[in-house]
């Protein structure tokens, strides 16, 4: 059985209690990986490890795409309307929303920011993610050409498929909603893989798909090395995109195993330090304040 992270803090008038399983999530269930090993997760303000999760390996990537697979051909994807995935989508915010306070105080000790910064951005805007990508889930039309009486020409979007999500560890929570939302408001099926400096916030927000009516294998979460299981995910025959955050050096290999495999879609958002160009005549003092709030 999977390990289980159980915290309780107060701090500044904040009480927290919080507990959820730190293994990996494949086909609707907490699982350990492959080889039942696990990697420490480190409170940054502290240097103390906080728990530790299971390590995720190339066989357990393969399970958690066919997993992902079969929700694809049977639950999601063409199977479900629009309307139905915006509806879940909204509940997962309206969940986040309900356990807010505990999801950023485990944003809180996973990244090492402030609870104020945690609550009042990272969580209330992952609510914000899931619910505005359910609002558009419903909202992809294709369009009819007109060319003569005898023919009928349109265009119809369809997912992708299965879909891979390797996230990094500086806004943990958010790009775990960014990646996921919009995946998921298309109909795409997705196996993802937090940061392994920082994956508890992903762990804590995955607990509450099944509440929040998902189907099981919609999103199989796979806590690893960007080695193993970043590289399982970007060269597996049966995942269709790749959608990584992180280093240039990292971005460029994910393109040449992607390029190897299957020639799949890849969209890369990778390094930079948030340059600002300031002119002459700006406010100096907004502009520094700016500049820096860029790179928090």
């Amino acid at each position: 059985m999977p390990s289980v992270f159980d915290y309780s803090f107060e701090d500044h008038g904040h009480k927290f209690t919080t507990k959820f399983s730190t293994g990996l999530l494949i086909n609707g269930e907490w699982v350990d990986g492959s080889k039942k090993t696990t990697i420490d997760v480190v409170n940054p303000t502290t240097g103390k490890v906080l728990t530790k999760i299971s390590e995720g390996t190339e066989k357990d990537v393969d399970l958690a795409v066919q997993a992902a697979q079969k929700a694809y051909d049977t639950a999601w994807g063409l199977n479900v309307s629009g309307v139905k995935r915006g509806q879940i989508l909204i509940r997962i915010a309206e969940l986040i929303e309900r356990d807010i306070d505990e999801i950023a105080a485990v944003e809180a000790l996973d990244n090492g920011k402030a609870f104020t910064i945690a609550k009042g951005f990272d969580a209330s805007e992952a609510a914000a993610c899931f619910r505005y990508y359910g609002g558009w889930a419903d909202k992809h039309h294709g369009k009819v050409a007109e060319i003569d009486d005898s023919r009928l020409a349109y265009t119809r979007h369809e997912p992708i498929g299965v879909v891979g999500q390797i996230i990094p560890w500086n806004f943990p929570l958010l790009m775990f909603a960014w990646k996921l939302a919009p995946a998921l408001a298309t109909g795409n099926t997705i196996v993802i893989k937090p940061s392994e400096f920082t994956p508890l916030s992903a762990l804590r927000v995955a607990a509450l798909f099944k509440e929040a009516g998902l189907p099981d294998g919609v999103v199989n979460v796979v806590s690893g090395y960007g080695q193993t299981v970043g590289a399982a995910i970007s060269s597996h025959m049966k995942i269709e995109k790749v959608a990584f955050t992180g280093s240039t050096a990292v971005g460029r290999t994910i393109m040449k195993a992607a390029a190897a495999s299957n020639l799949k879609n890849v969209t890369l958002e990778l390094g930079g330090k948030s340059p600002n160009i300031i002119f002459n005549d700006a406010d100096l003092e907004a502009a520094v304040r700016w500049a820096a709030f860029g790179i928090l």
